[in-house]
């Protein structure tokens, strides 16, 4: 018991946070959306590794000449 008034209030608060819309600079928006401040994205950890279709070119020679064993 004694739940009522904190879940009203809760409610309260919860509906003014729903329906609150602060002012939006649009101007400062766009002027934000229209510059690229990053660089493109850049794997640096491709170097490392090989490439998937170079693993399975080399998989696809190995496995032919297996076969004829």
């Amino acid at each position: 018991m004694g739940r009522g008034r904190q879940k009203a209030k809760n409610t309260k608060v919860a509906r003014d946070l729903k329906y609150f819309s602060p002012n939006t600079d649009l101007t400062a928006l766009q002027a934000e959306l229209a510059t690229s401040g990053e660089p493109d994205y850049e794997d640096k950890w491709a170097d490392l590794y090989p490439d998937e279709q170079e693993e399975t070119a080399t998989d696809n020679t190995d496995s032919g000449s297996n076969s004829s064993n």
